[in-house]
């Protein structure tokens, strides 16, 4: 029996440990019913109780996100594609950027050349 007790108890304490740490780690912008602070003290107050009601009236509820695309919550919310290439290759404004880089150093090193060349030949004494 009381090898029973020590498992409950177990089980008690990690679902306590969950839920605080599940409270902690939520946004505030997605707790439902009550503010952030109000259910962690709850959860933290009210160990066995407050972690059953976190997870049924407090915790954000699930939602079908595509995968890949960034979590906004159940707040009434589409989910929005995130605009960014995966490789810089694949991005026309980086490649944009890069050839004006270049075509830049290009031609402040030939400036240079052209500097550092005098156009005749210094006399010989």
């Amino acid at each position: 029996m009381l090898v029973y007790d020590g498992a409950g108890l177990l089980l008690l304490l990690a679902l306590w440990l969950f839920c605080l740490i599940d409270v902690i780690t939520t946004d505030e912008s997605l707790c439902r019913n009550l503010p952030k602070m109000a259910w962690l003290f709850i959860v933290f107050i009210l160990p066995d109780v407050g972690s059953v009601l976190w997870l049924v009236a407090g915790r954000p509820q699930r939602s079908t996100r595509t995968p890949g695309l960034p979590y906004k919550g159940n707040r009434g919310w589409a989910p929005t594609p995130v605009s960014h290439a995966s490789n810089p290759d694949d991005d026309e404004e980086f490649l944009r950027t890069v050839r004006q880089r270049a075509d830049e150093q290009r031609r402040i090193a030939r400036e240079r050349t052209e500097n550092q060349r005098p156009d005749v030949p210094p006399e010989t004494p």
